[in-house]
């Protein structure tokens, strides 16, 4: 005889999940990283790596801009029409943030003088003025 069919429990295990998706190896490259990958010199070195036994694929079949590895050409021709390769396209088309671009969105610029001799200026206008 089959019993009566049961609903899946629904446990609680959102720790779990959390901790694991913030594992090292769950990490994938960073759009800096991938824009360091795309540059000509990087992109040949990565065409033409010698093949590893730990990469599917021998490492042959790797994706620069999504920065993944494929089992077989085919499965990396498949992967080139979908609609997540075609949005990382898009978004490296942006050019990355440099260290000074960022320093200066927060305040922590390092042109101290030029200011200083900005405010200078704008008193020495001021006085005039009046």
């Amino acid at each position: 005889m089959v019993g009566k069919a049961q609903r899946k429990k629904r446990n609680h295990h959102s720790i779990r999940d959390i901790s694991r998706a913030a594992r090292t190896r769950a990490r994938t490259k960073d759009l800096d990283q991938i824009h360091e990958d795309l540059k000509p010199e990087n992109a040949e070195k990565i065409k033409n790596a010698l093949p590893d036994p730990d990469l599917p694929g021998m490492g042959k079949n790797y994706c620069i801009p999504c920065a993944r590895h494929f089992t077989s050409p085919e499965a990396y021709e498949a992967h080139i029409h979908t609609k997540l390769h075609k949005r990382r396209l898009k978004v490296l088309k942006e050019k990355p943030y440099t260290q000074k671009e960022a320093e200066a969105a927060v305040g922590l610029t390092t042109d101290n003088d030029a200011k200083r001799i900005a405010n200078i200026m704008n008193a020495k206008k001021d006085e005039m003025q009046q």
